[in-house]
């Protein structure tokens, strides 16, 4: 074996490690999007963990720098694309741009460093007890197959001492057989001329006894040698064996390189498939936005949608109120205003459509939960549904004034509304009418909404409601304001007109002249909403959200009034 190779597997080895690492996010699929994840850069391999607390229990995937592309991106400041080939891109962000560029700077030295030395072997020498594991027992790396042989060498010399020694003692067996029978022939020559020794029977005894004695050594040498050949042979054909392996495995090697470049030669002949690589790249990647020629099922659409707003349910349980930003941009009278004569014929539009029936045959109930009765009539706008929705509920213990005023106030909104992220109120019309321009949480693949409406807050006259103690009602409706224009930036603008009609009901001894008990008070809530959700989604993906959203927000809401007031004196 050639010296210089072995000093050079050495170095390679005893290179002093070089590592960078930290927690950055990482792209992990449409469902979870980005998500923490400890990176570690060592030697020109990049491997991610979980947890800083998962190292010791092996990498989840690590890739080889060496002929990787490093491609900041063009409008984040603090993301970073690691291109190793059209199907695996490892997408990264990091918390600042300072930690951006300290990534890249350590990923272009140790790919310019380890990239020739590492010859895509770093790979296989990268520990894991989870992402690597070995093929078989026979199968072993470059390094480990020299260390071997050489370790064979080593007993080969050994059994080359052993071999010189009992060939020494052979030898000296065979010296004494040979002096032994010299003696002995001149012993029997002695005897036949007569004169004969009177010692020479007992030295002959003795010699003979000598030669008796090593014929024994003989023996036990004799197997020794026989034994320690076997173990140069063996160790011979253990060497050859790893140098077969050896040899195989640059062999299979070659073949692959060979498939390979026979691939990329006809990828790159043929022009359709070279325009379709970007396609690979965008489809696994977090800049894929939802559109109508979308290729995501929509069994998988919903599943994004449905994790996201999952993730959002969870933000509730530790964020107690998110911040409002109220702005206010002057205030003018409710009746000269531009949209007097709008929010008044829009409220009694809908206070009407409110108070009529749930007729059969056109309305369909999708959503039970004890008194809560929810309806809907399916319709569909340019291929996007919206569907009108008609909901009844009954609540103890609130009056129709209390239910109305909080769904009103955009001082609690962020109390019960949790898909909010950013509210403004950009006009005050009067104290029961407004103008406001909320901002809602994205929910990935969907782009974020905003919606800009009026809202308005009146008592139902009595002669419209007069079965019940009261009626108030609150409406909502999409407006237009010349400085917010819709559709602009990165959000779609959100249609609407939603109505919640309560109405009060007293027991009788209410009725009497009784003093007013919350025990005493039923409100019955009628809720409609009609909401086009702009931009693009798979209609079956947006019925199964209205089936899943409506009744919880429902159901939270009244919940909340029936919590904030039931200590309360009763307010009508």
């Amino acid at each position: 074996m050639d010296s210089s190779s072995d000093e050079e597997e050495v170095v390679a080895i005893e290179l002093p490690p070089s590592e960078f690492k930290g927690t950055l996010c990482k792209w992990t699929n449409y469902i979870h999007g980005w998500q923490n994840r400890y990176i570690v850069l060592d030697r020109g391999i990049l491997s991610y963990y979980k947890s800083e607390l998962d190292t010791e229990f092996g990498c989840r995937g690590s890739v080889s720098i060496q002929k990787a592309q490093i491609q900041p991106h063009k409008f984040d400041e603090c993301r970073f694309d690691v291109i190793i080939n059209p199907d695996c891109v490892w997408y990264l962000r990091a918390r600042n741009a300072e930690q951006k560029h300290q990534w890249l700077e350590v990923l272009d030295m140790q790919k310019v460093t380890y990239g020739e030395a590492s010859n895509g072997s770093g790979l296989k020498r990268h520990g894991s007890s989870v992402s690597i594991v070995s093929a078989s027992v026979n199968s072993v790396s470059h390094s480990q197959s020299t260390k071997i042989v050489k370790e064979k060498m080593d007993e080969m010399e050994t059994f080359r001492d052993l071999l010189v020694k009992q060939v020494d003692s052979l030898q000296k067996f065979f010296d004494t057989c040979k002096d032994t029978f010299s003696t002995e022939k001149d012993g029997d020559a002695i005897g036949i001329s007569g004169s004969e020794s009177p010692n020479s029977d007992h030295k002959m005894k003795e010699q003979l006894a000598v030669a008796a004695a090593q014929a024994f050594d003989f023996r036990g040498e004799a197997l020794t040698f026989k034994t320690t050949s076997a173990g140069v042979l063996i160790a011979l054909q253990h060497c050859l064996d790893i140098i077969s392996q050896r040899e195989d495995l640059w062999r299979k090697k070659l073949e692959k390189e060979v498939e390979k470049r026979k691939k990329i030669e006809e990828l790159y002949k043929g022009s359709e498939l070279t325009k379709q690589r970007p396609k690979l790249t965008i489809m696994s990647g977090p800049d894929y936005e939802e559109g109508p020629h979308s290729q995501i099922g929509e069994e998988e659409f919903f599943d994004a949608v449905e994790a996201g707003l999952d993730k959002l349910d969870q933000e509730q349980l530790y964020l107690e109120k998110l911040r409002q930003n109220s702005v206010s941009e002057g205030q003018t009278k409710a009746e000269t205003h531009r949209l007097t004569s709008e929010i008044e014929r829009i409220t009694m539009e809908q206070l009407q459509y409110a108070q009529s029936g749930v007729e059969d045959g056109v309305w369909t109930l999708f959503a039970e939960d004890g008194e809560m009765r929810m309806y809907k009539r399916e319709e569909e706008i340019d291929g996007l549904a919206v569907d009108p929705l008609k909901a009844v509920h009954t609540v103890k213990g609130v009056t129709a004034r209390e239910m109305c005023q909080h769904f009103y106030n955009p001082d609690v909104r962020f109390e019960w509304e949790t898909t909010l992220e950013k509210m403004t109120v950009l006009e005050r019309l009067s104290d029961a009418a407004c103008v406001v321009l909320q901002v809602h949480k994205k929910v990935w693949p969907a782009t974020q909404r905003d919606a800009l409406f009026w809202s308005h807050l009146r008592k139902v006259p009595k002669d419209m409601c007069r079965d019940a103690h009261d009626a108030w009602i609150v409406c909502n409706n999409s407006t237009e304001h010349p400085n917010f224009p819709s559709n602009n930036g990165k959000f779609i603008r959100v249609g609407l007109t939603i109505c919640l009609m309560c109405q009060t009901y007293l027991d009788s001894s209410e009725e009497n002249g009784s003093p007013p008990t919350r025990d005493n008070l039923t409100c019955k809530i009628t809720y409609c909403a009609v909401v086009n959700p702009g931009g693009w989604a798979p209609t079956s993906v947006l019925r199964a959200v209205y089936k899943r959203e409506y009744p919880k927000f429902l159901k939270k809401f009244t919940q909340y009034v029936f919590e904030k007031c039931r200590d309360k004196p009763v307010c009508f």
